[in-house]
């Protein structure tokens, strides 16, 4: 805060596959650091970092939180240390997308037991897409089949030779070593060797004087070591256990000694342009969380980028053109709440009941200023179609439903106009079941979900005639109108579906609207499955009109008539969403995998290996997706993870759509009775 300078920051927020050891370690430097009065443990429910009734329950990280304390190195000033901590378990990576794209630096924790698995991976390449500098910590050491030189062999094979190791373990990790600082043993010693020269390579001079064979000064190595990591040219590995408290000094002394700072690393703006993060420039925060306090209400997540914010005054919201008051900074330490007087680039701060702010939203202390580029979380891969358990609960459901949706950017909810259900995506089944008892905890509210129903489209394939002439007549004034036209495929980059073909006035000008508003209505639900038509063109050319009967209802009604009967006549099909799928398994499970998507009616069009991982494309109807989340973790034993995306509309095989045809039929004689 006010007395520590930027400088002397560490913005790093804490990765890896669930089960890697990170909220465990991170409570064993929170209770050194004195901000607990004991260490916890998540497994037993007294974590100070997983706090949460829902946390506590499921015994994983669900949310990412900031933490912020003191550590001074041997023979250095105090620096401080802003960790986030985030979760492993692949439902909640919107969490950890919001975090990275705050930090300054990434701590990859990978269990000496387990070794390398499918959230080390993805962690890693976030890294990489990012450009973020990183380091990776080995836990788990003592456990009986812990294996640090086989863990750091699988990092150097899965991504080269920068991964180095910094501090290593003795016998059974019971103590730990810093590598630079004398650690006996050939993997040390090879280890020592590596990091100097990864040192020299970051300088002209210093490579020269290498080469040379002259001996390196420590200030000398610790500056090419600093610059290596910034670049990413160099991954520090650390040895470290949260359960015996070995290596966490060398660990706390590698980030300081290492590890960026926020003027190493200028934020971008919108438009690329570097931000100079130093305390003279205005105020610039960026909203990379939102949190629903049952005390204080809403807190929005803060990272400061540069300047001084302050506790009291106003912030511009760059983004929404509004003004905010402020009252109060907050550092939050798991429940701690410690209010401050101001906060630096780097510092992770909560507002308090902003009124117009949002995640993605840029906090400025001057007029006008820097945007910050928003976070884009990955698609929902699960859905459920979701309804109160009470009848008149509509209204208390969506107020719950965007609590939920504002504290986690992968949860989606959406009305579909198609089949008129509302819809609950996110990446998982834990994590919709988390939301939902959310609901059920702050809302009082009890909810229902169900699969959601597929958006099919019907189109034609073929050419076809429609005719309908609509007479009424009831004693008054009748109703009359009679429209032919013609039906063929429409390529879907043509934007003309209407075409006008009457000659002679058959159908004066004046009902013309009246017919296309009938043809409207009649393609958003299709003869076959009431299903929205697509991809048609119409020809109206020719009818018939009354001087007294006809009128703009009669027209309409002729019109949609005339339609279903030529898309019955022009060989009508069913369409499906096909979606494209990217699977990413361990090589062990891909038959399984593979086998199961042949299952669900897939179409394998490639397989890959990237970082140690099996790889599969495969075009997957959407039908056959709505649980597959929940059904590939239980394939591959939770280290299974995928992404889809849209890519076309494909005719259903038409045993399939018999079926569906037959069920929307019997579902719209239910709706008329």
């Amino acid at each position: 805060m006010k007395d520590m300078p930027v400088e002397r920051v560490r913005n790093v927020v804490l990765l890896g596959h669930t089960g890697g050891g990170k909220t465990t370690l991170l409570d064993a430097l929170l209770f050194r650091a004195g901000l607990n009065d004991r260490k916890g443990q998540p497994d037993n429910g007294t974590s100070i970092a997983d706090w949460t009734e829902e946390e506590r329950d499921r015994k994983i990280t669900i949310w990412a939180k900031p933490f912020d304390f003191r550590h001074t190195p041997v023979g250095g000033g105090a620096h401080r240390m802003v960790i986030v901590d985030t979760p492993g378990y692949a439902d909640f990576v919107g969490q950890v997308v919001c975090a990275m794209a705050v930090a300054d630096a990434a701590l990859i924790f990978v269990d000496a037991a387990a070794g390398l698995q499918v959230g080390t991976v993805r962690a890693w390449r976030q890294c990489e897409r990012m450009n973020l500098p990183r380091g990776v910590v080995v836990t788990g050491l003592d456990r009986e089949n812990a294996d640090f030189r086989a863990v750091l062999a699988a990092l150097t094979q899965t991504w080269g030779p920068r991964c180095v190791p910094v501090s290593v373990p003795g016998d059974r990790g019971a103590m730990v070593s810093a590598v630079l600082s004398g650690a006996p043993g050939d993997l040390a010693e090879e280890a020592r060797n590596r990091l100097i020269e990864a040192a020299a390579e970051t300088n002209d001079a210093l490579i020269e004087k290498y080469l040379g064979g002259e001996t390196l000064k420590p200030s000398e190595v610790a500056a090419g070591l600093r610059q290596a990591v910034q670049s990413c040219r160099l991954v520090p590995v650390f040895a470290a256990s949260g359960r015996t408290d070995a290596g966490l000094t060398e660990l706390l002394d590698g980030l300081a000694a290492l590890f960026p700072s926020p003027l190493d690393r200028p934020r971008l703006a919108v438009d690329g342009t570097p931000i100079d993060p130093s305390p003279s420039q205005p105020a610039l925060g960026f909203v990379w969380r939102t949190i629903s306090d049952p005390f204080v209400g809403q807190l929005s997540l803060c990272r400061v980028v540069a300047g001084t914010m302050r506790g009291e005054g106003e912030l511009v919201n760059l983004t929404k053109g509004t003004r905010e008051r402020v009252s109060g900074l907050i550092v939050l330490n798991g429940k701690k709440q410690e209010t401050v007087p101001e906060a630096h680039a780097g510092d992770i701060v909560a507002l308090a009941k902003l009124k117009a702010t949002d995640l993605n939203d840029t906090l400025c202390g001057a007029p006008s200023g820097p945007q910050l580029p928003p976070i884009v979380p990955p698609n929902p891969v699960m859905a459920y179609a979701v309804a109160p358990k009470t009848q008149g609960d509509d209204d208390k459901l969506m107020a719950g439903l965007q609590r939920v949706v504002e504290e986690d950017p992968t949860l989606r909810v959406e009305r579909n106009a198609e089949t008129h259900q509302l819809i609950l995506a996110g990446m998982g089944d834990t994590q919709i079941n988390v939301a939902v008892e959310k609901m059920r905890r702050h809302n009082k509210l009890e909810v229902v979900l169900s699969p959601p129903k597929v958006a099919y489209k019907e189109t034609i394939t073929g050419r076809g005639e429609g005719h309908y002439r609509h007479k009424k007549q009831t004693g008054g004034r009748g109703q009359y109108g009679e429209v032919f036209l013609r039906l063929e495929p429409r390529d879907p980059s043509d934007p003309e579906w209407f075409v006008d073909e009457i000659v002679g006035g058959a159908i004066p000008n004046n009902f013309l609207p009246a017919v296309q508003k009938g043809l409207l209505e009649a393609m958003s639900r299709g003869p076959l499955a009431n299903a929205q038509v697509v991809n048609v063109k119409v020809r109206v050319y020719d009818g018939s009109y009354h001087e007294v009967d006809s009128s703009e209802i009669s027209f309409k009604i002729a019109a949609a008539r005339a339609f279903k009967d030529g898309m019955l006549k022009s060989k009508p099909v069913l369409l499906e969403p096909i979606m494209k799928v990217r699977v990413i398994v361990p090589e062990q499970c891909m038959g399984d995998v593979t086998g199961d998507l042949n299952h669900r009616r897939g179409r394998i069009l490639g397989m890959d290996t990237e970082d140690g991982m099996q790889v599969v494309t495969a075009e997957v109807p959407q039908a056959e997706l709505f649980q597959y989340s929940s059904q590939l973790r239980s394939l591959t034993g939770g280290r299974g993870t995928f992404e889809m995306d849209f890519s076309r509309l494909e005719v259903v095989p038409s045993n399939l759509a018999q079926r569906i045809i037959a069920e929307a039929q019997k579902q719209q004689e239910a709706e008329e009775d």
